[in-house]
């Protein structure tokens, strides 16, 4: 199945060829990069609009694009400082006057994010308030589209960008297994499902729309197109609060990606539990998550010592220290 190339990033100000240069620089070396070119449409605007007119980085411009704005978070404010640091050491590179802005300045980094890992009873009374979410005239799928969307979230880990990307020709029944396609740092996998999974697309698939088109979205909006992730994110603050349980605020979660944390401490508590050689095993649910190296499942695996210490415990006496060093999550 072919996949539409991402349209390139119109830049007009007065570093336009330099921003188109650092994107073809970047996409050479295999990135994708297409969420960075279009944060550098702003930086872009935002010469225009201040009235740069030269191909330079000045230290002013520098300045004012890395102000704290009102209402900005300190994380969004780092991320624009990183974006424009990138751009400084480019110009430099191609010979051109630019300030880069210096590292380990301003504020600290707010600590990491850490991860909500749902008990089976909170799943449990998610899962009812998303199966008791009936059609309405503006959503008359949803009722079937969202308990099957975070069915799959949950029961195979996935990224809701990689759910939401799926179409029916993804999905082999006759296999049991789903095709990741263009995933995150442009990788693609193919994930196998539970049982339980292939016997419930076999009842959701046949009364979806287009089902002999394979380019036909798997969890289509009411326009046909796939969800939004912000629409499915809405919905899931209100299956929370269905579910009585409580969302801690901006930064605080849980969030819609926790499901894909809680399948993986839960899949490893399992494996613990179950007396599986973790260092044999940590490979194959990487490879499944679709991580880039070992590191993130490891992550995984001190989090699950942090809830579960005592199974943990048992593994390490049976197979010696598993926990690699490091800081938690």
């Amino acid at each position: 199945m072919s996949t539409v190339p991402k349209a390139p990033a119109k830049f007009s100000g007065p570093l336009a060829a330099v921003l188109q240069g650092l994107v073809a620089e970047k996409r050479g070396a295999g990135y994708r990069y297409d969420a960075t070119a279009g944060d550098l449409l702003h930086l872009d605007r935002f010469c225009v609009a201040v009235g740069h007119h030269e191909t330079s980085l000045p230290r002013e411009l520098v300045c004012r694009w890395t102000a704290k704005q009102a209402h900005e978070t300190e994380t969004t404010r780092q991320h624009r400082i990183s974006l424009i640091r990138i751009v400084g050491e480019y110009m430099q590179r191609c010979g051109y006057p630019a300030y880069v802005y210096p590292r380990h300045t301003g504020s600290r980094t707010p600590p990491r994010y850490i991860p909500y890992i749902f008990s089976r009873a909170e799943l449990a009374r998610l899962f009812t308030s998303i199966d008791a979410c009936g059609p309405d005239r503006a959503s008359p799928q949803r009722h079937r589209v969202l308990p099957m969307l975070f069915r799959l979230l949950y029961g195979c880990g996935l990224r809701v960008s990689e759910a939401l990307a799926l179409r029916m020709g993804d999905v082999d029944l006759a296999v049991g297994t789903i095709h990741i396609r263009d995933a995150k740092f442009g990788k693609e996998r193919i994930v196998p499902l539970h049982p339980s999974l292939v016997g419930r697309f076999r009842e959701y698939l046949p009364t979806s729309p287009a089902l002999t088109d394979p380019d036909q979205s798997v969890f289509p909006s009411p326009q046909g197109s796939a969800y939004a992730a912000s629409t499915i994110y809405v919905y899931f603050r209100r299956f929370l609060w269905a579910a009585g349980i409580s969302h801690g605020g901006r930064g605080r979660g849980p969030r819609l990606h926790d499901l894909r944390h809680t399948f993986a401490v839960h899949c490893l508590q399992r494996w613990v539990a179950g007396g599986v050689d973790l260092s044999i095993a940590l490979p194959y649910l990487s490879a499944y998550l679709g991580h880039t190296g070992l590191k993130g499942t490891q992550d995984y695996l001190r989090l699950t010592a942090e809830l579960h210490p005592h199974i943990i415990a048992a593994m390490e006496r049976r197979f010696g220290a598993i926990l690699p060093g490091g800081s938690p999550l």
